[in-house]
């Protein structure tokens, strides 16, 4: 077929040309005309599309049950949105993912793809909507405003998921290298100074734990976006739905789309109020947070290689120079710094756009659930690399750790019970000038003898809680 070949639409605004061959009708040809935005279309959020066909399943099959709808149509937009659900036709959702109208394009442009697919499982062309309307057949009992935040917390659902099961790989990952490095001796260090003696395998597992402690604050913001409103339609009472309409529909929407989704309340309340994206948008700026300082040590303690801490080895990825030969960064750790930087800003926007709401909506869904599914996406993607690409490939720098921890006067600390800080300082600070180390000066000051020293300061003995007796 001609690929000029157009189709004639209208809406009340009047009539458009439409691609033939176009799944999408002109409510979405206006959208993409009036949003020329950010060039990303919601074909780029495939959680979003997926979790708007669940919706659209559930509301199909209640109002098939309610008798709302016919059998022979509702079989067809059920076969479409399964479809939708099996990863097909989400080329077709082509509206920005940035627009006005509180995702009324994108709720639009999923009845008219679901609408003509659904037509051609009837044996009609697109666009014979006397057969099949995207308003009163697909779009049933429904608004763009229970419809798309109920779709967005089941996209989220998905993406946290995913970030999920990310993050427990990573984790896993720090765990490895925990036990791997379990009597490696090192100096610790607090504000950028040498501490006391720790071991790598404590400075990973803390690692571990610091991303342990932030799935279990994800599995509680999640718990949260299981709240929805459908069957709230536009603004809570339910106009336009039949009588049990909502109890009937979110059940079916948990069991369809595996998401134990439940009905709010209060569906006037949960219509205007966005507080769980902010929620669940804090908890991915702790976790990006708390990402970005782990790497942030790990760029400082594999520094150098000669001229930095070198206390680890990362993985060479790549160059890291174009003029300086040999040179290797560390560009893992860099690049969940930079995710990390974008969900905080992500989190902005998403408490600005829930502050903006107003009365019984809030228009700026859109620009949240987008916001949203970059956080999870990025941090997502960031995490596997970081796992795969960084942590399991990272070595020890043994002889420099060894050497490092039989040199230190942080060894000192340990007297403080015994000799006190006085006299301990005292050491530190002559070994310091004079380079010899704490045991001869220990010694030479009449303190304590070198055997004595020797006999208390076991570095194994210094990474964990223990009395020590002169």
């Amino acid at each position: 077929m001609n690929q000029t070949a157009t189709r004639r639409e209208h809406d009340f605004l009047g009539e458009k040309d439409i691609p033939f061959d176009a799944y999408w009708g002109v409510h979405s040809a206006r959208a993409v005309d009036n949003f020329p935005i950010s060039g990303q279309s919601v074909a780029t959020m495939p959680e979003l599309v997926r979790a708007l066909a669940f919706v659209k399943k559930a509301a199909v099959r209640a109002n098939l049950e309610l008798g709302v709808i016919d059998a022979a149509r509702a079989e067809a937009i059920e076969r479409a949105c399964d479809d939708l659900i099996g990863g097909a036709l989400h080329e077709q959702f082509v509206v920005d993912v940035i627009q006005g109208g509180a995702g009324t394009s994108t709720n639009m442009n999923a009845n008219e793809v679901i609408a003509n697919r659904a037509l051609e499982h009837l044996g009609h062309a697109k666009g014979r909507y006397e057969a099949l309307h995207p308003n009163d057949h697909v779009n049933a009992s429904q608004s763009t405003n229970d419809v798309y935040p109920t779709a967005l917390r089941v996209a989220a659902w998905f993406g946290i998921e995913a970030l999920l099961a990310a993050m427990a790989d990573l984790r896993g990952a720090f765990e490895a290298k925990a036990l791997e490095f379990k009597s490696v001796l090192k100096i610790g260090r607090t504000q950028l100074q040498d501490a006391v003696p720790m071991t790598l395998g404590q400075e990973f597992l803390a690692f571990a734990i610091m991303i342990g402690e932030d799935e279990l604050r994800l599995r509680e913001a999640r718990a949260l976006i299981t709240e929805v409103n459908l069957g709230a339609t536009a603004i809570g009472t339910g106009i336009n739905a039949p009588a049990g309409y909502t109890e009937t529909v979110v059940p079916m929407l948990a069991k369809v789309s595996g998401v134990p989704v439940v009905r709010a309340a209060n569906l006037v309340e949960a219509t205007q109020d966005t507080g769980s994206f902010v929620q669940l948008s804090g908890v991915l700026k702790r976790v990006a947070c708390k990402l970005s300082k782990v790497c942030n040590d790990l760029r400082l303690l594999s520094s150098g290689p000669q001229a930095g801490f070198g206390d680890i080895r990362l993985p060479a990825r790549q160059a890291g120079s174009s003029i300086m030969p040999g040179k290797v960064n560390p560009v893992i750790p860099e690049v969940m710094n930079q995710v990390a930087f974008e969900v905080i800003g992500n989190d902005v926007t998403i408490t600005m756009a829930s502050e903006a709401g107003q009365l019984q909506l809030n228009a700026f869904e859109p620009i949240m659930g987008y916001a949203l599914h970059k956080s999870l996406k990025h941090l997502t993607q960031a995490c596997k690399t970081l796992q795969v690409n960084c942590v399991e490939g990272i070595a020890a720098n043994h002889e420099l750790l060894a050497k490092r921890v039989a040199e230190s006067v942080t060894l000192v600390t340990a007297l403080n019970p015994i000799i006190g800080y006085e006299k301990a300082a005292l050491i530190a600070k002559t070994a310091l000038s004079s380079g010899g180390t704490i045991a001869d000066v220990a010694e030479s000051l009449g303190i304590m003898s070198g055997a004595e020293m020797n006999a208390l300061l076991v570095p194994e003995k210094l990474t964990q809680p223990v009395r020590l007796v002169a």
